[in-house]
């Protein structure tokens, strides 16, 4: 999958802390102490922090406090300064965790009666997490629904009701080395042009479309060829939800996609050689003008000290623009959390301000979701605008748990066609025939 792939790990252990309504110096009051204390203890108090701790893997217990929140380590010490807030005006503790990997985690504990009140997570997890009753509904308001990004919105949404509140959108652009690639280009056969000049005039070049394939391949990557001439993987209803009943892989207009991509891999334009382990090197390394990836790599190469500009992906010959697939991060409320009422009442009321989001941006570097933060942002990062810009027309990234049944077989197909070890019709539909037959086995 992509950089961002969903792994089985564990929670690693608590960042920032058991953060109290009351009460100062090292100690934590006890939830009953600090719902007990007065509005106005509670406002003149500072929140403390508790050392760091190891969570046991085995055993995803809560944090002793009345509200807790797992979050990544990138956002874990931003939220706590809301969390301190959030403390104070409700006379009670906070603890935020750092966690790693959270999806198997969150859903083991949930089986269980355990585990946060909270969690941060990507929307296609929203799904499964359904599925298995890892997740409560969130009640968003009409008013406050249409202050965020629509594909946002509806990222949150499974068969119609809301689970979660949006923060951020991500997806994948074509970033050049402005070096060797000084214009962006608008069409695949402008790339291939001003790739071909880079490597004729710097003998570093090797590689003219910098793509993660791998020898298993990466459908994440790959999709949007499929998308440029109407193809994709499920079909999509009319209220905007994906079909599980139909898959499209094996479609006319998916075929045509997966033509472009044999075509880039007999022309040695697409590889298999490079993969998720070494794609982000070849591109700090000097070593292509171009590179098809997101966000997340962005620091290293600023690092690297190359110079660097995001614009769209290209036109394919004979179709559209590819059209990436987006990713949306989300408060998640836990079905089994001790505090619904309080959980709820962050998600819905810190989560959709102004100054939340933009502190989340500082800490994440993706556009915010809420509308307002994403101007704002925009308007002084031209970075941000880039990524928006090149996802503005992509859709969000399947959220069905079929969705968990494609990505290896659509992943290997196109790994194949690109190695030129079968054609793409053959593997196409190969591919299909295992999807459909993964998901009725998966029930």
């Amino acid at each position: 999958m992509h950089k961002r792939a969903l792994g089985a790990a564990a929670i690693s252990g608590v960042a920032a802390l058991v953060l109290a309504g009351c009460g100062g110096g090292s100690s934590t009051p006890s939830a009953s102490t600090a719902a007990g204390s007065s509005a106005s203890e509670s406002a003149s108090s500072t929140a403390s922090a508790a050392a760091p701790a190891e969570v046991d893997t085995k055993d995803p217990s809560r944090a002793d406090a009345d509200l807790v929140i797992w979050a990544d380590s990138d956002r874990a010490p931003i939220l706590t300064k809301y969390a301190a807030q959030f403390a104070e005006e409700n006379a009670i503790t906070v603890a935020v965790q750092i966690a790693t990997e959270t999806r198997k985690q969150f859903g083991d504990a949930t089986k269980v009666g355990k585990g946060p009140d909270i969690v941060v997570g990507a929307h296609d997890w929203l799904g499964e997490l359904v599925q298995n009753g890892s997740v409560a509904p969130v009640q968003l308001d009409e008013a406050t629904a249409a202050k965020f990004a629509p594909a946002a919105v509806a990222a949150s949404k499974f068969n119609g009701q809301n689970y979660g509140v949006p923060f951020s959108i991500e997806n994948i652009a074509l970033v050049r080395n402005t070096d060797l690639a000084p214009d962006a280009p608008a069409t695949l056969e402008e790339l291939l042009t001003a790739a071909k000049a880079a490597k004729s005039a710097d003998s570093g070049v090797s590689v003219l479309l910098d793509q993660p394939v791998g020898k298993t391949g990466n459908a994440y990557f790959t999709y949007p060829w499929l998308s440029a001439y109407g193809g994709g993987i499920f079909a999509v209803k009319d209220n905007g939800d994906y079909d599980p009943d139909k898959v499209i892989v094996n479609s006319a207009d998916s075929l045509k996609g997966a033509e472009q991509l044999a075509q880039m891999g007999k022309d040695k334009v697409l590889s298999t050689n490079v993969g998720d382990d070494n794609a982000e090197g070849i591109f700090t390394g000097g070593k292509a003008p171009f590179f098809i990836t997101g966000p997340w790599a962005i620091p290293n190469i600023e690092k690297a000290g190359i110079n660097y500009a995001i614009s769209n992906l290209p036109t394919l010959p004979g179709g559209e623009a590819m059209k990436p697939f987006l990713g949306v991060q989300l408060f998640y409320v836990s079905s089994k959390a001790n505090n619904a009422a309080l959980a709820q009442e962050f998600v819905t009321n810190y989560v959709p301000t102004k100054e939340f989001q933009l502190a989340i941006f500082e800490a994440g570097g993706r556009p915010p979701a809420l509308i307002e933060a994403y101007e704002e942002v925009a308007a002084a990062n031209p970075n941000v605008k880039a990524w928006y810009e090149a996802g503005k027309d992509g859709l969000p990234m399947p959220n069905i748990p079929a969705m968990n049944s494609v990505w290896g077989p659509l992943g290997q197909a196109t790994a194949d066609i690109i190695a030129q070890k079968a054609t793409a019709a053959d593997r196409l539909k190969a591919a299909q025939t295992e999807i459909e037959a993964n998901i009725v086995k998966a029930g």
